[in-house]
């Protein structure tokens, strides 16, 4: 009998069953922002439109740049963020400028030292356009580079669009709240690890709780989805990221994503990036893997180097999205699993959880269910926040 089956018979038996699946929905009939140009279209006549985009910004099957210039839109530039406009590039490798060799624009990177535009970049700029996949996690960078964008719109006196798409993981909220102590490029605001809204709500919360430099505002607009719920499951038609290929590791980013602050292997250089997790050393480990130079992971983490880990890839779905929390047993479980626990964690993990006390705690051996517990306060408050921004029905 599969774990999934045992879960079921479990809650059902128990009486808590309660349509644990029922209530979230797998949805094919999501109309993003992006593909409803009759709102957007008019807004941009006579003006000269910048476009913050990557490989995921589609209107059904062509790119939203191409889009524009078959619509006699004038888009005079293209800025893009992490992994570049085609998105192929590392996590964290530097994006030089470039131009588009399709449309002949200029592409200019938000990425590496250059994270915000510049009044030179905007120069003649009359609106942007900004249209990104996001995965619903405070580490994935792409919310600062809207952050970024959002700033430098408002110190430039530019209106910025914002053509919203669902969350994939935006059917719950989990993980400790950012301690601004610890705020960088993969966690910018005081929010949850998961924090349960699409990029256009979450465009909506920065510029009402005053997180841009100087309070200033950001002259926004969202282009909303149709018939999208937070209790409705998005799958992606382009990969986010190069090393987020399918919707099990989207759903598991959440979990797995801190262990990229310890000295674990999340098969970056693999077939199966964040559905794993390993070391050359972890005894506890069956699954064997060894990570290679692939496009996206050009130097992986012990690239040719067989490690023994967990393999994530059988888990069904269905039971990762049942849970709506993040699944600290994973990095539990790799911690004590280790001799060397002394090196297990760097410190990118601090900036990764947004706060000092997760290490503190895994390491004292405080159970996943107390550490979940300790994050109930800070969430409850957020998510008093978070209510003034949605612009779609709730999950229950």
């Amino acid at each position: 009998m599969s774990k999934v089956v045992k879960f079921i018979l479990l809650i059902a038996f128990s009486g808590q069953f309660l349509n644990v699946f029922s209530q979230i929905q797998f949805s094919d009939d999501i109309v993003t922002g992006a593909k409803q140009t009759n709102i957007y279209f008019p807004l941009l006549k006579n003006k000269k439109v910048a476009v913050v985009a990557n490989q995921t910004s589609m209107v059904n099957n062509v790119h939203l740049v191409d889009t524009l210039i078959y619509s006699k839109i004038n888009a005079i530039k293209i800025f893009c963020p992490e992994h570049g406009f085609r998105g192929m590039a590392d996590a964290g490798k530097t994006i030089n400028n470039s131009t588009d060799k399709k449309t002949g624009l200029p592409v200019i990177s938000l990425y590496g030292k250059h994270k915000k535009p510049t009044a030179t970049d905007l120069n003649n700029v009359d609106i942007v356009i900004f249209d990104i996949q996001d995965v619903g996690v405070r580490f994935y960078t792409y919310i600062s580079t809207l952050h970024y964008v959002m700033e430098a719109c408002a110190e430039n006196h530019i209106p910025l669009i914002v053509l919203d798409r669902p969350n994939p993981n935006g059917y719950y909220i989990d993980g400790p709240v950012l301690d601004t102590a610890y705020c960088s490029f993969v966690g910018m605001h005081p929010v949850p690890l998961v924090y349960g809204m699409t990029i256009g709500e979450y465009a909506l919360m920065i510029n009402g709780e005053h997180f841009l430099k100087n309070a200033v505002r950001c002259d926004i607009s969202v282009i909303p989805c149709k018939n999208y719920t937070h209790n409705k499951i998005y799958n992606l038609p382009v990969k986010p990221s190069p090393n987020l290929p399918n919707m099990r590791s989207i759903l598991l980013y959440p979990s797995l994503g801190l262990f990229e602050g310890t000295i674990m292997s999340v098969g970056r250089g693999t077939d199966f990036p964040f559905q794993v997790f390993g070391h050359p050393d972890y005894k506890k480990g069956k699954f064997k893997f060894t990570p290679q130079s692939k496009q996206g992971a050009e130097n992986p983490k012990y690239k040719s180097i067989q490690c023994k880990g967990v393999n994530l890839q059988t888990i069904e779905l269905q039971y990762i999205i049942s849970q709506k929390s993040i699944n600290l047993q994973y990095l539990i479980d790799a911690y004590n699993g280790m001799k060397n626990k002394e090196n297990f964690f760097n410190n990118f993990f601090y900036k990764l959880a947004g706060n000092k006390i997760l290490q503190q705690q895994i390491k004292s051996g405080i159970s996943e269910q107390q550490i979940h517990a300790s994050w109930q306060q800070g969430i409850n408050k957020f998510k008093k926040i978070r209510e003034n921004y949605l612009l779609y029905p709730d999950f229950e």
